[in-house]
């Protein structure tokens, strides 16, 4: 009798037991329709065996062996149970997360869609883009586009977010047609000729293929990144072997596409991000299981994409604290992608201009190679300086001296960027009669105020309401918005800057599908003068005509409680300048300090991370901090926080009977103690080496699962970035 052990996505740390008669040793991995309780459910096939514990009357017989889509093979299993044993989650919840949704279900999974690229027909070559109207502006980018050669899905969703019922009018025309894409091949278009410095860190990457190799690609921005990456790639490809490219945001994903795209046109390209459609993502994960994808892009979720010729792994930004994730399995994308090239014995290239300390202290003793790219590429680095606010009175936020660069920005036919990393009109209301200030009911947080709509939003549990028209406290019906946030300085730049195009460009005005790249299609038509926006605008966008970058409310993230705060700092505003002067003269970037002479602001000024890393890096041995220590973060929410610190009293006093090497530190409330309805507090461990942490943590989360009755929700996070 052949037994098989499945994972199912419930929160038990075990595998369960079925028979299958028709199974087999090479069923392992794959999925498998399965009775569970009252219910049927999918899971994983992770191992056969050909006796069971189970009782025979107790155990059950599997429906289905689902052999319809490759299975998760060797490596695939090896990388999930890492990522279950490192972040101590139960494998079930691990392996169900690497499937697409529709895999999950006990649906069958829809017919693979069918491929092609868009042609112009005879007809479709003689047509004159001006025949299409003035206002078809849509139809004769794609046509002039099209006129240049086939194009395929996703070139077309980078250049118009419709473009697809675009196309279908085109065929319906018979001005273009759906054909076969070209035979696949590895061989790149040539791209700009390489510095010296690009050739010799593309070289040094190229020369350890095949083997496990940890890179940092250390930067400055604007000094071609991805130009090595697309070279690295190239070389991976003419081995045979697929490529794995992960960046920190879904915003990033359709111009690397496109670029990708133009780079390798007869190499199938797939994306794989949370922002994608149930059955693309389907497509596309198949693609990279089947190996007919050889290049694969994603946000964090694709370094679990099953890839059985993978050949290298490319993090960008890899500091991105977006790689972290933030609920359930709050796993690192990137300390998973090194670990699962260190699994297939494939390099792995972290890049960035401001690594993570931890990245660079494993650079600079060894572990990792270090690799740098130390100049911008066709302009000089941005001229920064800052505006001592101290001792003058802001229009919204803005100094005069920042509202003079605008306008001369403005006339002379340039493109500006104001960044300030509030979204909202206001960060609260206040009542400046009794000091009442507008908070969530079911937050320890503040409501922003947020306008055209006239309503109040909690950004952390997303409540909203409408403000009141009275002080609830004392009925002063003078309450007013209080701080600065993307929309308050939209509408004061309309204000002071009449006639200028400003596009705010946040997480309210991107919510729509495809509502970026219409705008980064504006930006790039220079339809827009002014940008104001968040740190979506920082990361990885070329921007050829926007010269100049001002900075508000920088100081803010100083007075942060969270030891990484002058980190991410450094790292944020070492982006949003990278942004400006990029087409080739200098840019300028403008920062709004009243701290102008911090040792932080001085680094900045001088663009020496170096020095920051190094100063940084210091104060964190000293105080005992990451990377020299290792941590675990033991989190509980409960109805009442006496009840979520009891329960953490009596987990830390088992964490110090349980081993010596380990400290554990008092219970405290969490940095946001209550968060929709829920009271949070946290338990902090740490170790001075990761495998006494690791085997403690093993152990104590045994006695976790084993505890009595609570009314406490308990999670666990290994290397945590949130305190």
């Amino acid at each position: 009798m052949t037994i098989i052990r499945v994972a199912l996505d419930v929160p038990v740390d075990k595998l369960f037991d079925y028979r299958a008669p028709e199974a087999s040793a090479a069923d392992v991995g794959r999925r498998v329709v399965v009775p569970f309780g009252r219910k049927t459910a999918v899971g994983v096939i992770i191992e056969t065996a050909a006796a069971t514990d189970v009782p025979e009357a107790r155990l059950k017989q599997a429906s289905t062996v689902l052999r319809d889509l490759p299975p998760f093979t060797p490596d695939d299993l090896r990388l999930l149970r890492f990522a279950a044993d490192y972040y101590h989650h139960p494998l079930g919840v691990v392996v169900a997360g690497a499937l697409p949704t529709r895999l999950r279900r006990v649906a069958a999974p829809p017919r693979a869609a069918t491929r092609g690229v868009y042609r112009l027909t005879a007809a479709g070559e003689k047509l004159d883009p001006a025949a299409l109207g003035a206002r078809a502006r849509s139809q004769q980018r794609l046509l002039a586009r099209l006129k240049e050669g086939p194009l395929g899905p996703a070139e077309a969703r980078s250049l118009f977010p419709r473009a697809q019922p675009v196309l279908k009018l085109f065929v319906a025309q018979g001005w273009a047609e759906l054909a076969e894409p070209a035979a696949e091949n590895s061989s790149a278009a040539a791209g700009p000729e390489l510095t010296p410095a690009q050739a010799q860190a593309a070289a040094a990457i190229r020369d350890r293929l095949g083997a496990f190799r940890a890179w940092l690609l250390l930067g400055v921005t604007g000094s071609g990144k991805t130009e090595v990456y697309l070279h690295a790639i190239d070389a991976a490809l003419g081995t045979g072997r697929q490529a794995l490219l992960l960046v920190p945001e879904i915003a990033l994903t359709p111009q690397l596409e496109a670029l990708v795209a133009r780079r390798f046109p007869g190499t199938r390209t797939a994306s794989l991000h949370s922002g994608l459609a149930e059955g693309e993502r389907l497509a596309n994960w198949r693609a990279a299981a089947q190996g007919q994808a050889r290049i694969v892009l994603g946000t964090r979720l694709a370094v679990f994409a099953p890839m059985p010729e993978l050949g290298l792994i490319v993090v960008d930004e890899e500091q991105d604290a977006s790689f972290k994730q933030a609920e359930g399995l709050r796993y690192s994308a990137r300390d998973l992608a090194v670990a699962r090239a260190r699994q297939r014995g494939v390099p792995v290239v972290l890049g960035s201009a401001t690594p993570a300390l931890e990245t660079y202290h494993n650079a600079v003793n060894g572990r990792y190679a270090l690799l740098e790219l130390p100049q911008r590429i066709g302009a000089p680095p941005p001229r920064i300086r800052y505006v001592d606010t101290r001792n003058e009175k802001l229009a919204d936020g803005l100094s005069r001296e920042l509202l003079a660069a605008l306008a001369q920005s403005v006339a002379r036919g340039e493109q500006a960027l104001v960044f300030i990393n509030r979204r909202g009109y206001a960060p609260v209301l206040i009542c400046r009669a009794c000091g009442w200030v507008s908070g969530c009911h079911r937050c320890a947080a503040r409501l922003v105020l947020h306008l055209p709509e006239r309503r109040l939003h909690c950004h952390h549990c997303g409540h909203a309401e409408p403000p009141p028209v009275a002080c609830p406290e004392c009925g002063n019906p003078d309450i007013t918005p209080l701080g600065q946030g993307t929309q308050r300085v939209e509408e004061a730049l309309a204000r002071q800057l009449p006639g200028a195009r400003i596009l705010r460009i946040d997480r309210d005005t991107t919510r729509a599908r495809h509502a970026w790249e219409g705008m980064r299609r504006r930006i790039h038509e220079r339809d827009v003068d002014i940008l104001v926006g968040t740190q979506i605008l920082a990361k990885g966008h070329d921007f050829p005509h926007l010269n100049l970058v001002g900075v508000l409310n920088a100081d803010a993230q100083l007075y942060s409680s969270d030891f990484r705060g002058p980190e991410r700092l450094y790292a944020l505003l070492t982006q949003v300048a990278g942004r400006a002067g990029r087409g080739g003269t200098q840019g300028e970037v403008l920062i709004q300090t009243e701290l102008p002479q911090h040792p932080l602001y001085g680094a900045l000024a001088r663009q020496d991370y170096r020095a920051f890393a190094e100063g940084a890096l210091a104060e964190r041995r000293a105080a005992g901090f990451p990377p020299f220590v290792f941590q675990a973060l033991l989190r509980a929410e409960a109805p009442s926080l006496s009840t979520a610190l009891e329960y953490l009293d009596s987990a830390a006093r088992a964490a110090h009977a349980l081993d010596r090497r380990i400290t554990a530190y008092d219970p405290v409330p969490a940095a946001l103690p209550r968060r929709a309805g829920h009271e949070r507090a946290q338990l902090l461990v740490q170790a001075e080496a990761r495998e006494p942490l690791r085997e403690f943590l093993a152990a104590w989360r045994e006695q976790l699962a084993r505890g009595g009755a609570t009314r406490a929700r308990w999670s666990l996070d290994v290397d945590p970035l949130e305190f």
